[in-house]
């Protein structure tokens, strides 16, 4: 061994003529190597940049399928209150039967249940929107027969001012920095609070002890449900603390849906004059 590389050095000595020793020539660089290949490569920015517009496009299209949905619900109910209101043979009719309010009032319970305490049927096809035209159907029915024991001009002003409430709030839902979602512990006990309440109101009222407590208590629900809908809103929108799933598009239009109308069932209650 060591006398080969005694040969060696002597014939690079004696074949170089600059004196100048052989080098072996460095490995290439990582740029070097990888120049003229035709492979992929994203950099970070670029998947941030494609995952984040896929998340923004995805949320657009489930706020628009919720307020496709909730314009339906909104446009069935305003027919049968319509109906319900103006059409005397048809008032007269719900007035003298009742049962059918309690009817559509168990309906309403048992597909509110399904639809808010079981995942499966609210998001299966088609079964979610059988439910929830069921739901807004009896609803519907129980928004139109309580309006028609109140005065027609009343009925027509509550909407009115249902329908400006309702617009001021999502346009604040949608402008404002403030997360209304995090403030889900005082709007639980506000309805606590409301639940008691009325609990109480159910016995006191009937004596007439205090006639003045329905509408504190209407007031206190038209502003509990107005928290309710900005806190839903911000829900769908999916910019805040807390979000819903894309997925729950039938729960999110049930919530809102609710929202609207017990706004408007609590206005009337406020302002509502009863027919003579």
């Amino acid at each position: 061994m060591t006398q080969s590389k005694l040969l060696l050095g002597k014939k690079t000595t004696n074949g170089d003529s600059s004196g100048q020793d052989l080098v072996p020539p460095s490995p290439p660089s990582y740029e070097e190597a990888t120049t003229g290949t035709s492979g992929p490569c994203y950099s970070d920015a670029e998947m941030l940049t494609e995952f984040t517009w896929d998340d923004h496009n995805i949320r657009r299209i489930f706020i628009r399928k919720v307020y496709a949905i909730l314009m339906i619900q909104l446009f069935v109910t305003l027919a049968v209150v319509a109906l319900f209101t103006f059409c005397d043979p048809v008032k007269d009719y719900i007035q003298a039967n009742p049962g059918w309010y309690w009817s559509s009032y168990a309906v309403f319970f048992v597909t509110y249940l399904t639809l808010s305490c079981f995942s499966a049927p609210r998001r299966q096809f088609p079964w979610n929107l059988i439910l929830l035209a069921i739901f807004t159907i009896s609803l519907s029915y129980m928004t139109g027969m309580l309006s028609s024991f109140y005065n027609t001009k009343s009925v027509v002003m509550c909407l009115g001012i249902t329908a400006a409430v309702c617009l001021l709030v999502t346009v604040f839902s949608f402008q404002t920095k403030i997360d209304v979602t995090s403030y889900h512990g005082v709007l639980f006990i506000f309805c606590m609070v409301m639940f008691i309440s009325g609990l109480v109101l159910a016995i006191v009222l009937p004596f007439q002890y205090v006639p003045w407590l329905d509408s504190i208590y209407a007031t206190l629900g038209a502003i509990l449900f107005t928290m309710f809908l900005a806190f839903d809103t911000q829900l769908l929108l999916g910019n805040n603390r807390y979000t819903i799933s894309p997925e729950e598009y039938v729960f999110a239009t049930l919530s809102i849906y609710l929202d609207i109308v017990y706004i408007f069932s609590f206005f009337l209650q406020i302002f509502g004059t009863t027919r003579e």
